[in-house]
């Protein structure tokens, strides 16, 4: 069984950073996809919206169809999709061509997203310990990479399909043979599907949306901030704090570092101290560069800032996936009730994706950009308020660490 659960870990990680790569090569060359296509600057927000709306679509659908199917199933037809979906946005020539290709990787994104996260949930509760911030770690660096390959393309004027091709065509054959060991809840991907179908009926009916609120707000919150620096960073720091262009390149490297750091070590943070304290800590520096940034006085202390909301926004994400998986376990003992819950949680990934973006940027030109800064650092401190719901009952696990009960130790992850 550990050889099963490390091979299915490292699959898992691999599928993870495939994303990462995948991702970053689409939002990255945003500009580049607009002008091959001709695609207006009126028409462009209505397609980089249509993204994560079809995303929230396909996570949904996600939660329907594993009550059929493993979810390592899901993830191992999704992420081909996701990859082929990506070459087809650079090989087309019309705008017909780009819609279709959009479509397709918005809603494969969501399902993958979702079914990613639910086996990650699985292996947490299978290990017993804090693992979820080390396969996001490694989806922070394939984002790195795609960023980096994104530049490249750029700098030598490559044709999009010239960029993601060879991408494409080293993960894709890479993530079907590494998908021959994930690992489902039994621990090797055993489960029937019949016996799924008739365990299916009612999943998550213990697990209801009024339950998941606190995490799907937190959920919301952590994508409203990360958005606000994905998207907002560049121009903060050159037209409010007056750095040159190049410069203004800076933040959103350094913050995608930062993460990745926080992240590679979250899970021992977390094993040490427990989930509640990791994500309170988090929260508050991540408000805490908020704070930072809407006060400048120059660059390089935006950048400061900057630097210091990588490391407070990226336990967030994970930690909130884990905690649903965790409180489902703990609410709906029944096949397929975690799965359930991530599915529903995956959906404010994108809602606050959606909202982050456009409130920012209402704020800045309706009153100003610092101003606007202030309230994704409200958002992100009303996190702290939350932090217990992060945490294992005390009647269970004592201090907030993950522990599997007994029975679950000898069933491999089968007890969620």
């Amino acid at each position: 069984m550990t050889d099963v659960l490390r091979r299915g870990r490292a699959s898992l990680a691999f599928g993870f950073f495939a994303q990462g790569v995948a991702f970053a090569l689409l939002v990255t060359r945003i500009p580049a996809i607009q002008d091959r296509y001709g695609v207006s600057d009126a028409l462009l927000p209505v397609f980089l919206a249509a993204v994560p709306i079809l995303a929230g679509v396909g996570s949904v659908v996600s939660e329907r169809l594993v009550r059929r199917v493993r979810p390592s199933r899901l993830l191992r037809w999704s992420q081909p999709v996701v990859l082929l979906a990506l070459l087809g946005v650079g090989a087309g020539d019309r705008v017909a061509e780009l819609a279709v290709a959009l479509a397709v990787f918005g809603l494969a994104v969501g399902a993958l997203d979702a079914s990613m996260n639910m086996l990650g949930v699985s292996l947490q509760r299978a290990y017993g310990r804090s693992i979820m911030l080390g396969f996001h770690a490694t989806y922070s660096l394939g984002g790195i990479l795609g960023a980096s390959l994104a530049w490249a393309g750029a700098h030598w004027d490559l044709a999009l399909w010239v960029s993601y091709l060879p991408v494409v065509v080293v993960l894709l054959p890479a993530a079907l043979v590494g998908s021959r060991w994930y690992v489902d809840r039994d621990g090797g991907g055993a489960v029937e599907d019949a016996g799924r179908d008739a365990a299916g009926a009612g999943v998550g009916a213990g697990v209801g949306f009024k339950v998941l609120l606190p995490l799907c707000l937190v959920m919301t919150f952590a994508y409203i901030g990360d958005s606000t620096v994905s998207n907002w960073s560049a121009k903060y720091l050159q037209d409010v704090l007056g750095s040159s262009e190049q410069l203004a390149t800076v933040p959103y490297n350094v913050y995608m570092v930062t993460t990745l750091v926080g992240r590679a070590v979250g899970d021992f943070g977390v094993r040490r101290f427990g989930a509640v304290a990791v994500v309170r800590g988090g929260a508050v520096v991540a408000a805490g560069g908020f704070a930072v940034v809407a006060s400048a006085p120059g660059a390089w202390m935006g950048m400061l800032g900057f630097t210091l909301l990588g490391f407070g926004l990226c336990v967030l994400v994970p930690q909130t996936f884990a905690a649903a998986g965790r409180l489902a376990a703990e609410r709906d003992g029944r096949p397929g009730a975690s799965d359930a819950a991530v599915a529903r949680l995956n959906v404010f990934n994108y809602v606050g994706f959606l909202i982050g973006s456009p409130l920012v940027g209402a704020l800045g030109d309706a009153w100003s950009y610092r101003g606007a800064m202030l309230v994704p650092m409200v958002l992100v401190l009303v996190t702290v308020v939350y932090a217990r719901s992060f945490g294992d009952r005390p009647d269970r696990y004592g201090v907030g660490h993950e522990r599997p009960r007994t029975a679950d130790v000898g069933r491999g992850s089968n007890g969620l």
